[in-house]
């Protein structure tokens, strides 16, 4: 029976994605502006969405092989969460060092440096044999992966018109949603068969499928600005005037606390569903397939509703609904009113509203820049990942053989998120949805 409805399901997966993916495509391409053809359009967010999607692909596929990796280093499942958090460190701290590499040496060379780190890093893991060496190649392997986040948020505040960059956001969400319905389905199989250790492998091969084909398919999309200084006190600068922008630091912070929620589910999953609920490391693959389909829809449904509403108007609509589920999911969680299937369901109500949120924080974080969205997108990314690595920290130390410490976390940080947007928005005179310099540049 469960051969069976893994199969069923596999077929169900498939033929939604293959039709909502090519239905997206068709209007982003046919919505596509003069400044690309349409073929470059789709190119462009294939690429951006698998550099977009390195990241979660590498959280996600070693998740099912927790408990082995656990047993052959000879350590606890709650240890080896710490790797994840190592990861997170590592992603935020990059994001802040590619910044200013981005804007100052232009896109590529920096992408090409960083995936190159990342090869090296995800190869170590291959032959990893203690825990503590695992968790700092993690934290390696993170520093590489963010260059190409960084770099496809800059590209898509180069190659995109301002009012564009929500949609543009929420259709690489579609490719990016491939990462955690793939990644953890294909690590359980990889690491039954062919041991924890081949994950990596496979990662470091993704890796240089990306590398060789940002340098060959991207454009350079932004000159390098020689004006930029590396040394530390004018980065810090620039980062400062960055953060002091009123509607930067409200929707990066705002985005950034409830996306925290996201961070905390993929910390606790591993513990909730197979250590609590039981679940043998396939079925947790195929659960945590099932939860990502929730940021799919949620995206292609803020797609849809940017057509009447506006994205401020998204966001305190998706925030306030998110509020409402997981209060809902603490009072049931307190009353031991959850088992798998009501975990689940509750998880994929709270997902779906962040697959609203995001692309909509993220677009109004970035619009008033355009000079130095590399700084701008690396400063969000760094938000983001810090209070998702903070997020995880605490998942580590409080979730063991409860689902209450991570419902309690989720549902601070929703409520927090609410409060700093109502906040923040008595600062921003005006919302910016344009910038004063929005041309699209290419170089060939």
């Amino acid at each position: 029976m469960v051969s069976t409805c893994n199969i069923n399901y596999e077929k169900l997966v498939s033929s939604f994605l293959k039709f909502t993916f090519a239905q997206k495509l068709k209007i982003a391409a046919s919505m596509s502006t003069t400044e690309m053809p349409k073929k470059q359009y789709i190119k462009l967010i294939l690429i951006l969405g698998s550099m977009t999607a390195l990241g979660p692909f590498s959280i996600d596929m070693y998740l099912p092989g927790f408990a082995e990796i656990a047993k052959d280093l000879n350590t606890s499942v709650a240890n080896v969460s710490m790797t994840l958090s190592s990861y997170f460190v590592g992603i935020s701290a990059g994001q802040l060092l590619y910044g200013p590499l981005l804007d100052r040496f232009g896109r590529k060379k920096p992408l090409f440096i960083g995936l190159l780190i990342y090869i090296l890093a995800s190869l170590g893991c291959v032959f990893v044999t203690d825990i503590n060496t695992f968790i700092g190649l993690r934290f390696i392997q993170a520093v590489g992966s963010c260059a190409a986040t960084v770099a496809s948020v800059s590209m898509v505040r180069d190659l995109f018109p301002v009012k564009d960059i929500p949609k543009v956001f929420s259709l690489l969400m579609l490719v990016v949603g491939l990462s955690p319905m793939l990644a953890p389905t294909i690590g359980g199989y990889v690491t039954e068969d062919y041991g924890w250790h081949t994950v990596f492998f496979i990662l470091m091969c993704i890796g240089i499928v990306i590398l060789i084909a940002s340098q060959i398919v991207l454009p350079n999309s932004y000159l390098p600005d020689t004006s930029i200084s590396l040394k530390p006190k004018p980065i810090i600068i620039n980062f400062i005037s960055i953060l002091k922008e009123p509607q930067f630091y409200t929707y990066a912070f705002a985005g950034a606390t409830a996306f925290s929620g996201l961070f905390t589910y993929v910390a606790a999953s591993p513990i909730l569903f197979m250590d609590i609920f039981e679940v043998d490391g396939k079925t947790y693959g195929w659960i945590f397939a099932f939860m990502s389909l929730s940021l799919i829809i949620g995206s292609q449904l803020n797609s849809v509703f940017l057509n009447r509403f506006k994205s401020e108007q998204m966001i305190f609509a998706a925030l306030i609904s998110q509020s409402v589920i997981s209060i809902v999911f603490l009072l049931l969680a307190m009353n031991t009113l959850l088992g798998l299937y009501e975990t689940i369901g509750m998880l994929f109500l709270f997902l779906t509203c962040l697959g609203i949120t995001n692309p909509n924080t993220a677009g109004l974080t970035l619009a008033p820049f355009a000079r130095n969205a590399g700084s701008a997108s690396a400063l969000m990314g760094a938000i983001q990942l810090g209070l998702g690595a903070f997020a995880s920290f605490v998942v580590g130390v409080f979730v063991q053989n409860s689902i209450l410490p991570m419902v309690i976390i989720m549902t601070i940080s929703t409520i927090l998120a609410l409060t700093i947007l109502f906040l923040g928005k008595r600062s921003i005179k005006k919302t910016i949805t344009t910038s004063d310099n929005d041309e699209i540049i290419i170089v060939k």
